[in-house]
């Protein structure tokens, strides 16, 4: 040991360029900081002295301590070396501004001949303009780090010491890029506002956190070096590399998010309102006019209607389209309920134990995500519903005391329970009888009552998409509001020549989101000046919509909306939680302790208090605190109110973790279809030999499954962040927004250390043949 302290001791190299050039550049700055500091000593303090130290200091210790030799025999002291180039020295050389110091500390002569015009040059302006703009900028940085770090690159750089210094010049170079817009060193001015750039800080995050993923899960050695030079210690070259992967995670993300913080007390800081110019010499461009709320863009202008694409377009709008869908859909619940009913027992090995339960949710949450409410426009059960209203007997009306959502949450806490508590998914039989009531459901309800009573007010898996919806990223809208404006007959709702109008009453011109929107396409097919379509829409703007929407009302005043999508946000989280190691022995420890003889009451227990009790408190609890928080002389916003916009601001990341749960058992489990399939055809004669039970178990879980899920919960951390910044400054009066703030996002940043400990936790392999 004391050998290796000695060997590190003696480590440090004295390169007299470097070691000239950084003293060069600092009596330089010195210099031009000296004067300037007479002139201005508002700007140049010490503390952009110290900055400029800081920088050059990490500079040298990165390519000058013994991390330089050590990076060739640990991939982890090299992480650290690109870490002190990337994330520590620019940001510090930038918060020194450095520009006019270093010019102003050049000689008079050099900075009159040559200096000063280059400075000033056009061209050499405009290709610094295009260097720092935040796209370039994001975009070089990104691509030369996973660019020497591919292994081809990276071992030429440890192994010839001239692609070394290209390698380490070319990291300090775009992560000054990188850095320039969110320090906007003087005199530049920022290019983008403060929330575009927390995006933009974010998003290096998540690739970021990709990049590390890769180095901490790879199980072979990535560099070929590392695996066949000489180790030091006892450290393989596995564990060196995931070292260096959680080294570059953590650190790295840190290095990204604090800026993240800071721009966002920033923006959350009252701003000084300026008295505003007479009416005549205010200038607005034509795009900001037609950006505001008072005068919407006309959105049959919009690109991107998948109504208007040739051969998508026709499919989605035809009922012929909808209707083999839902004939496919339904013969295969059949399939699921016969084999459910009379197959094998084993969910493994059943169609009932796998269809439902491994690929169907997986499907849907992956329709959720690329486009919207795809299961709804196949659904199966609109088909006993569309048989119910043939027979002409729907003439009563929904009641009224249950016209809200009240049943449809207890319809969903009971499919949550019954799913961990039941075991739903290890057994085929309750599989098969829920479908089939499900069907029944429908048929007696559309059958007696008016419009499709059953998917807006009774169906526990529709509220799932509905809400879920609001975070697709395209929903059924009209094109032009003026139209509709016009419009005296309403065949969207009313229905008309073409076709009858939407069975859930959302009237379309004031619809937002795809809250008991079915994708039926009956408006569509009904409307006689063909103005809706199927559109994109900004990501989180339908869930911090306040105001009215045609057919719910205000989703903040409505406690039974506001206890459905909390619900949801909490299933997300006990839901994924319950198939891993420590809660099945949480469950095990229960049932011991209570001398039950199976976990039916544990089980329920751990459901009860993760999914109603613990929001039930936690969230009025904070929608009371932001709602004190945001001023002295009164909220801005109800506690009602506070606690609707905390609950829709969390839901992108409750979202992430439903489709990083059910795509986890997707991506795994998939091939299991396969045998088991092959096994119900045989029983029926339509097929011989032995199903390959080896496809139904003994998989190994792709090393890409866990980046991916990582990646899809950072997205949601970020939507949730962006929607909690806009809902604190709705709530709160000038000032205070960042204590309300400062009340949300503990829990978002919870939530989120929650779905990473779920995605590290062993997992129950369910719907396979894995114990």
């Amino acid at each position: 040991m004391r050998d290796l302290a000695g060997a590190i001791a003696t480590s440090w190299t004295i390169d007299p360029w470097l070691l000239a050039g950084l003293t060069l550049t600092w009596l330089i700055y010195l210099r031009g900081w000296s004067a300037l500091r007479r002139s201005m000593p508002e700007r140049y303090g010490l503390g952009r002295l110290a900055a400029l130290t800081g920088g050059l200091a990490t500079v040298w210790v990165a390519l000058a301590s013994p991390l330089d030799p050590l990076g060739g025999l640990l991939l982890q002291a090299h992480m650290v070396q690109h870490l002190l180039l990337m994330m520590v020295a620019p940001p510090l050389l930038l918060i020194a501004w450095p520009g006019p110091p270093l010019l102003r500390g050049l000689p008079w002569r050099m900075r009159s001949a040559w200096a000063g015009p280059l400075i000033a040059s056009p061209t050499l302006k405009r290709v610094v303009d295009r260097l720092v703009h935040p796209v370039t900028a994001w975009v070089l940085f990104v691509v030369v780090t996973w660019a020497w770090h591919a292994p081809v690159l990276y071992e030429a750089a440890v192994l010839n010491p001239t692609w070394h210094k290209v390698e380490h010049a070319s990291f300090l170079f775009v992560s000054v890029l990188f850095w320039w817009p969110v320090l906007h060193p003087w005199p530049t001015t920022r290019r983008w506002p403060r929330f575009m750039l927390v995006v933009y800080l974010l998003a290096a995050d998540l690739q970021n956190t990709i990049f590390a993923a890769a180095f901490t899960f790879w199980t072979t050695p990535i560099y070929s070096l590392y695996a066949a030079g000489p180790r030091i210690g006892n450290i393989s070259a596995i564990d060196d590399q995931s070292t260096a992967g959680a080294i570059m995670w953590v650190a790295g993300s840190a290095a990204f998010l604090l800026p993240v913080g800071w721009l966002l007390m920033r923006q959350l800081q009252p701003r000084l309102v300026l008295p505003a110019r007479p009416a005549q010499q205010v200038d607005i461009p034509l795009k900001v006019i037609g950006a505001g709320a008072s005068t919407p863009l006309r959105r049959h202008q919009r690109p991107g209607d998948w109504f208007r694409t040739p051969v998508v377009g026709r499919m989605l709008r035809s009922n012929t389209t909808r209707r083999t869908l839902q004939w496919l859909l339904l013969l295969l619940a059949a399939a699921v309920v016969i084999d459910g009913l009379w197959g094998p027992r084993h969910s493994a090995m059943n169609l009932a134990g796998v269809a439902p339960w491994t690929h169907w949710r997986g499907f849907v949450v992956l329709g959720l995500l690329l486009a919207g409410n795809l299961f709804c426009f196949a659904c199966p059960f609109m088909l006993p519903r569309e048989l119910g209203k043939r027979l002409g007997l729907d003439r009563l009306y929904w009641p009224r005391v249950l016209r809200n959502k009240w049943l449809a949450v207890c319809l969903l806490a009971a499919f949550l329970w019954s799913y961990e508590a039941l075991a739903l998914w290890d057994s085929p039989w309750l599989t098969a009888w829920i479908i089939v009531g499900y069907f029944l459901s429908a048929f007696v309800i559309d059958t007696l009552f008016t419009g499709a009573s059953f998917c807006k007010w009774v169906c526990p898996i529709g509220q799932f998409h509905f809400v879920s919806a609001m975070c697709s990223p395209r929903s059924v809208q009209v094109r032009d509001e003026d139209v509709c404006r016009s419009c005296t007959t309403h065949d969207c709702i009313n229905g008309g020549p073409a076709g009858r109008g939407c069975g859930t009453g959302l009237y379309l011109p004031a619809k937002r989101g795809g809250m008991d929107c079915t994708w039926c396409m009956d408006c569509v097919r009904a409307c006689p000046h063909d103005n809706i379509g199927l559109l994109p829409r900004s990501l989180g703007a339908d869930l911090m919509h306040a105001g009215w929407r045609g057919g719910v009302g205000r989703l903040l005043d409505r406690p039974d909306m506001i206890a459905l999508v909390a619900l949801l946000l909490a299933g997300a989280f006990v839901n994924a939680a319950g198939m891993t190691g420590p809660a099945l022995a949480l469950q095990d420890h229960l049932t011991a302790s209570w001398n039950q003889p199976h976990t039916l009451l544990a089980a329920t227990a751990v459901v009860l208090v993760g999914m109603v009790i613990v929001p039930a408190l936690l969230l009025p609890l904070l929608g009371w605190a932001g709602s004190r928080a945001g001023g002295r002389h009164g909220a801005l916003a109800t506690v009602r109110s506070a606690t609707g916009r905390l609950t829709m601001a969390l839901f992108p990341l409750g979202f992430a973790m439903w489709v990083v749960h059910m795509l986890f058992h997707l991506f795994t489990s998939f091939a299991t279809a396969g045998p088991v399939t092959h096994r119900a055809l045989r029983d029926v004669g339509l097929a011989t030999g032995t199903p390959d039970w080896l496809m139904g178990c003994c998989l190994a879980v792709p090393d890409w499954v866990v980046p991916v899920e990582m990646l899809i919960l950072d997205a949601g951390l970020i939507v949730s962040v962006l929607l909690i910044l806009r809902c604190a400054r709705h709530v709160a009066h000038p000032g205070h927004a960042v204590a309300v703030a400062a009340i949300w996002l503990p829990l978002a940043l919870s939530l989120f250390a929650a779905g990473l400990w779920i995605i590290f936790q062993p997992m129950e392999m369910r719907g396979t043949l894995l114990p």
